[in-house]
């Protein structure tokens, strides 16, 4: 079981020295979110709470993921970064390739993307790109973006995009793709790749979405070797918990360890802390 820290929320003065006390500290990553604006009227729900409501205040901190990334590759020695999630269809295909092949070379292969298809309708038009068919333009791009990676020449025509012969450079090293989403189609997609990643919920639904990938990758004649589940959970406190998760296939955990002891407005040492605890409490150290 692998256990990622989220940056969500955080001020963006904190993240480089958080990342580097979860490097020294044996954390296995960084969960890095995504959101370009925050608008403050939408008529867009946000799909993962109750009532609609965001989960965050006006004016958090929503750094770019792929310059935190870089910046933190650059102090850090063992930690992955995934993206919790990005959102490809809201930009185009090779400015979010060359992003995140430069990250993923700054990171020297200790790079995952995570992606999703994106909820904020007025977000997607603030930034130029339609909202309808986002999906199969995830896609589409998914499979551009991993052409435009490959070193050499690239030239590629699909339904959205028409590429002339070009190439990109530099070539990063290889970039696994993680879905994230809760829906079928979401399902679907990331049993097509090579991850799933969840939101907040519980072991019960996580472990249900879990053998439902497993389905669907059986059908396509694909095992759950090496394949990567990651989520946050809700209800998994103690090591029996996270033995139950990972025994179910669930092989990351997404977490913010000062939560658990000194909540949302913790310092700086109070966080340092909150991940000294988490680890000596699940007796991740030995």
């Amino acid at each position: 079981m692998k256990f990622y820290v989220s940056t969500a929320f955080l001020d963006v003065k904190e993240v480089v020295d958080v990342a580097k006390a979860a490097d020294d500290l044996g954390y296995d990553g960084m969960g890095i979110p995504d959101h370009v604006v925050n608008l403050e009227t939408l008529a867009t729900p946000y799909p993962y709470t109750k009532d609609g409501s965001r989960r965050w205040e006006a004016f958090t901190h929503w750094p770019d993921p792929w310059v935190m990334i870089g910046a933190i590759a650059l102090v850090t020695e063992r930690l992955r970064f995934v993206t919790t999630v990005y959102l490809p269809a809201m930009r185009d295909p090779y400015s979010a390739a060359k992003a995140i092949g430069t990250a993923a070379c700054l990171a020297e292969g200790r790079l995952e993307l995570g992606i999703g298809v994106g909820w904020c309708e007025e977000e997607f038009t603030l930034m130029g790109q339609r909202f309808d068919r986002r999906g199969k333009r995830t896609d589409e791009m998914l499979e551009l973006m991993r052409a435009l990676w490959q070193p050499g020449w690239t030239k590629f025509s699909g339904e959205f995009y028409t590429t002339p012969r070009l190439e990109m450079e530099p070539t990063p090293p290889h970039i696994p793709i993680y879905v994230g989403g809760l829906s079928d189609v979401a399902l679907r997609r990331a049993a097509r790749n090579d991850g799933w990643i969840g939101d907040l919920i519980d072991t019960a639904r996580a472990i249900e979405s879990v053998e439902k990938i497993r389905g669907l990758r059986a059908e396509k004649g694909l095992s759950m070797d090496d394949y990567t589940v990651i989520t946050p959970l809700t209800d998994a406190f103690t090591p029996e918990h996270f033995a139950r998760a990972e025994s179910a296939g669930i092989t990351g955990i997404i977490t913010m360890p000062w939560m658990f002891y000194s909540g949302p407005q913790a310092t700086f040492a109070e966080k340092v802390d909150g991940m000294k605890r988490f680890r000596r409490d699940l007796a991740l150290d030995g």
